[in-house]
């Protein structure tokens, strides 16, 4: 009865063809098991569930078909579409068994720079605050506060506070922050099998799933000169056209906060190198008459299945932010 009655309340948000409202799921990892240094992430089996839930309210299509819908006015009711950022290996090993399961296709933004054994620079404070010994870190001479490891709680809050600390730095900065930041923490090797390799991402994209571009180094764009914004964006594109033989159509910003992480500049620049539509991280659905190179994502953070609905709903009524 109470999923009849979801249902019925999606219909009346989100209705066919011209008023209808499109929502866009997005994830970045998915794991093989739980990770207590990073609660927020699903597992395997927490995404299986949670994809089960989304076909019960929604009608899942590819992104591609559902942005051609939008902008025609012809969406079908109830329509939703997954993504994924980055360009995980557990995209491949965890997330696309599961999708295939469940007859579900997905989109799949890639940073081309990290193919290959990169690994991103949140990554990289992960894993060295992981495998950091039990202790007290005096870091301001790094331009960071100090840290006390002791527990997984203490793991985490300095894993937040750090990226927090770290993230908006000039990139050159912010890169040798983070190895200053390792080579304090601890000497253990870090994991260089995080990313795709390119054979995984054929892997992915003979599967059947969408690939679309993230920029090559991940660069928070409204950081960059016009020049090396158009740069880092083109050369995404070029490299995973160059490797999957196929056109790139989609596109997804770096962090993607409208004004903060990304500017009009940037929209108009994603539109000049040929996409077809881009995606943000701004909540809420998109509608016929959004910007299709702004159309934004959600993701329900509840695990408990009746929360996760009701933040469902109140995503499709929520209005969109734009630069």
């Amino acid at each position: 009865m109470l999923s009849y009655l979801f249902r019925f309340a999606a219909n009346r948000l989100s209705p066919a063809e011209a008023s209808a409202h499109l929502t866009i799921f997005i994830y970045h990892r998915i794991l093989s098991v739980p990770d207590s240094l990073q609660p927020e992430i699903l597992d395997a089996e927490a995404f299986d569930k949670q994809l089960k839930l989304v076909k019960s309210l929604f009608q899942v299509l590819p992104l591609p078909q559902a942005v051609a819908a939008l902008k025609a006015g012809r969406l079908p009711a109830r329509s939703a579409c997954l993504t994924f950022d980055d360009g995980y290996a557990d995209n491949l090993l965890y997330a696309l068994p599961i999708l295939q399961q469940n007859a579900v296709s997905a989109t799949f933004f890639i940073a081309t720079d990290y193919l290959d054994g990169g690994r991103m620079f949140n990554d990289t404070v992960i894993e060295a605050v992981r495998r950091a010994p039990v202790g007290h870190y005096d870091l301001r001479e790094l331009g960071l506060e100090s840290l006390t490891l002791t527990t997984a709680q203490d793991r985490q809050s300095a894993i937040a506070n750090l990226l927090f600390q770290i993230k908006y730095l000039p990139q050159s900065e912010r890169s040798a922050r983070v190895l200053a930041l390792v080579e304090r923490l601890t000497k253990q090797p870090l994991p260089n099998d995080l990313m795709l390799t390119t054979a995984q991402l054929l892997d992915l994209h003979r599967a059947g799933m969408t690939i679309g571009a993230h920029t090559a180094s991940h660069p928070i764009l409204a950081t960059l000169t016009e020049t090396e914004a158009l740069a880092d964006i083109a050369r995404g594109k070029q490299q995973l056209e160059a490797i999957l033989a196929d056109e790139i159509q989609l596109f997804a910003y770096p962090n993607g906060k409208p004004q903060v992480d990304y500017t009009r500049r940037d929209v108009e620049l994603v539109q000049s190198l040929g996409f077809l539509g881009a995606v943000s991280t701004a909540w809420g659905a998109a509608q016929a008459h959004d910007d299709p190179y702004q159309l934004p994502r959600f993701s329900p953070w509840s695990s408990q299945p009746l929360r996760m609905k009701a933040q469902m709903l109140r995503n499709l009524r929520h209005s969109v932010m734009n630069c």
